[in-house]
């Protein structure tokens, strides 16, 4: 029997797919709760035009692993990834800022 643990390092890059099979982007990073000590959510960045990037916060516990593909699927079509909250390249952008919801349940929110 295969253990399920994985280092954080191994899920970055990992592709992710969604519902209806087309590649949305890869995993850049994982934002832990440092208290509970829990993965909030997933940062999936996705390629774009020019080498610019889109950044966007999924729920962790939306991402399901497929072992067929080696990579996790969510259930969202690319417009509904992309109608939601977006960050673009940049490092001054604060991923653990929980201030704002958003409505789209496979976001995070506080």
């Amino acid at each position: 029997m295969q253990h399920t643990m994985v280092p954080s390092d191994r899920v970055q890059h990992v592709a992710v797919y969604g519902c209806d099979g087309t590649r949305l982007g890869t995993i850049e990073r994982l934002m832990l709760d440092k208290v509970s000590g829990t993965v909030a959510y997933a940062v999936i960045k996705t390629g774009g035009l020019l080498g610019t990037h889109h950044h966007y916060p999924v729920q962790w516990s939306a991402l399901k692993y497929d072992p067929g593909r080696q990579a996790f699927q969510v259930e969202l079509t690319p417009e509904q990834l992309s109608s939601g909250p977006c960050e673009f390249d940049g490092e001054e952008f604060d991923w653990g800022d929980r201030s704002r919801s958003y409505q789209h349940p496979n976001y995070w929110s506080i």
